[in-house]
């Protein structure tokens, strides 16, 4: 799989941004809720599937801890890496790790960090950052997913390392005249990027071995979850479920469909479902329409769980949107919501994603 052009990654972040920007500060960050009382879907049976489904559901990870790699590795710095900023790629050294401030839209760098062992170093979080043990960090982030530079340089960071998802982007370039090195790393949303994000992370911090150690783990993580999958996928392609995601804001009116570059692409064939955005060539997100909905013609909708909440949930949604009614998934109400920061959190735990998604999928909690 081939990762995006860096142009069509950039023009995903600011579409997101602009999003997240309109929805204001309460649109993220949904408790995740606890799967830890479900089964792991290497113990149903894909007997235990029922026939026929309908009704919403929720994936809920049965672990949102991150368990950091076993690699006798010490960081080698200083660490110089390539850093893409807007101005052009350049070089950055970074000689201390001992506080780390890292951030994205998804929580992706922080959840590396902490995959490599260095949870301890990290000094603060962004909003998105929510897994077991970084949660009580100190929020540098503000309306959503606004950066607060002052709340950053607060916590006297020795490196900060993010993907430009976060900004002001300028903003947080500016950090780098404190002489705090900032590191701009890739980050595609994908489980390819996932990997290639624990590499170019382990690189930043002086732990190469460690990063790659994680980044293998991730790819056969992910691979042995869509094993699983596999055993609940019907054989025949005409059987298998059309699948989108839907990014709703009900209470900014905001509603869009996400394509394949924005990660949908990856956890849909995972799920062994048929990739309608790809069907319709769909690119990145663009405003959900009553016609492109009703031509796709899902069997099941998945979406984030604050963004069902928003919409005042299933019937609120179907209400707002007719034309989704019109729809497969609409006249079955299969709608599967899971927490804003675990969906598209493509890292160290995208496996327990698919694996949560794939449960609510065809083992709904209800039916087991």
């Amino acid at each position: 799989m081939r990762r995006p052009a860096r142009g069509a990654a950039a023009l995903l972040t600011a579409l997101c941004l602009t999003l997240l920007a309109a929805c204001g500060s309460g649109s993220e960050g949904s408790d995740p809720g606890s799967g830890a009382d479900l089964p792991p879907l290497s113990e149903l049976e894909a007997s235990q599937a029922p026939k026929e489904i309908t009704g919403p559901s929720t994936a809920k990870l049965t672990d949102r801890h991150i368990e950091p790699v076993d690699v006798d590795e010490q960081a080698s710095l200083p660490a110089t890496v390539v850093s893409h900023v807007r101005s052009g790629d350049t070089k950055v050294t970074v000689t201390d790790t001992s506080r780390i401030v890292a951030f994205d839209m998804s929580g992706s760098i922080a959840a590396s960090l902490w995959g490599l062992g260095l949870g301890d170093r990290l000094v603060a979080r962004g909003v998105s950052t929510d897994f077991p043990g970084a949660e009580d960090l100190p929020l540098i982030t503000s309306e959503g997913h606004a950066v607060n530079a002052e709340a950053v340089m607060a916590q006297k960071p020795t490196v900060i390392i993010t993907d430009g998802s976060m900004g002001p982007r300028d903003v947080v370039e500016q950090l780098a005249d404190t002489g705090v090195p900032v590191v701009f790393l890739d980050n595609d949303s994908s489980f390819e990027g996932a990997a290639q994000l624990a590499r170019d992370v382990g690189a930043a911090v002086g732990l190469p071995k460690s990063g790659e150690a994680l980044a293998e783990r991730i790819t056969s993580d992910v691979a042995a979850a869509q094993a699983e999958v596999k055993r609940f996928v019907p054989e025949r392609e005409s059987d298998r479920l059309r699948m989108v995601f839907l990014y709703l804001r009900g209470n900014s009116g905001v509603y869009y469909l996400f394509a394949d570059d924005s990660g949908v692409g990856d956890l849909v064939e995972s799920l062994g479902g048929v990739n309608v955005a790809r069907e319709m060539g769909w690119k990145g997100m663009q405003p959900l329409t009553d016609e492109a909905l009703v031509k796709a013609k899902p069997d099941l909708i998945m979406v984030m769980t604050h963004g069902l909440e928003s919409t005042g949930g299933v019937d609120g949604l179907l209400a707002e949107k007719p034309a989704i009614a019109l729809t497969p998934a609409g006249q079955s109400k299969r709608f599967v919501d899971m927490s804003d920061g675990d969906v598209l959190s493509f890292g160290p735990r995208s496996a327990g994603v698919v694996e949560a998604l794939a449960r609510a999928i065809y083992v709904p909690e209800a039916d087991q």
